[in-house]
């Protein structure tokens, strides 16, 4: 089966979260690959269910993302989705129109599921750091010609940083921010504090750029 779209989504534990997820997809029904780490919450019965095929991989993100872009179908494009993130309806438009003009990488606009004043600061922070430093991350979504994906590598089966590793990698290609929301859950920020989080990010980031191991962020994080 050649197909323009396949979009892979790395899980665990997510079987509360999952469902909206796959529900906005239908916008764009192409083949949907969910790549869990035998979550024992019946998150892949779940995605099953809603008609998405599965496969097991190794905990970690970067390794579930690795097993899920080989288990998708051939295709042009990837989009790779965070389990807990929800596509805004015009989604699918804004990406067909993007892919219409040849390969690259695109994103859609990071926001949160939550009306506090501390969540529109951090989405404008993130559009910020998309706009002036290309730097988008794994929760906006990323759209990918697979012809870059092959080229620079793919994901790699990091513990941690996955999406700054594989971003830094397509920065020459200029991501582009597509004019439609990628919604998250805001629930860690809620818990967490939205500062104290904010600021957690930024020191793991840091160190990542600075030579720390994954390996050590991960056990830190």
């Amino acid at each position: 089966m050649n197909t323009e779209l396949a979009i892979v989504i790395p899980t665990w534990q997510a079987a509360a979260s999952l469902p909206a997820t796959l529900e906005c997809l239908r916008e764009w029904p192409a083949p949907i690959v969910v790549a869990d780490a035998e979550s024992p919450d019946g998150t892949a019965a779940v995605a099953e269910a809603c008609g998405a095929q599965v496969v097991q991989a190794q905990r970690g993100r970067g390794a579930q993302l690795i097993a899920g872009a080989a288990a998708a179908p051939p295709s042009a494009w990837l989009l790779f989705l965070h389990a807990d993130t929800r596509l805004e309806p015009g989604w699918a438009e804004a990406a067909r129109r993007f892919m219409a003009e040849g390969p690259g990488v695109a994103h859609f606009a990071f926001a949160l599921d939550d009306d506090a004043p501390p969540a529109r600061r951090l989405e404008r922070a993130v559009a910020w750091r998309c706009r002036a430093l290309g730097l988008p991350y794994g929760d906006q979504g990323l759209l990918i010609h697979r012809s870059l994906y092959e080229a620079v590598g793919g994901y790699r089966p990091l513990p941690l940083m996955e999406d700054v590793d594989l971003i830094l990698r397509l920065r020459p290609h200029r991501p582009i921010a597509l004019p439609a929301r990628a919604v998250t859950s805001a629930e860690k920020w809620r818990r967490q504090g939205y500062l104290r989080r904010s600021a957690r990010n930024l020191l793991f980031l840091s160190a990542w750029f600075a030579g720390v191991p994954p390996r050590l962020l991960a056990r830190w994080y």
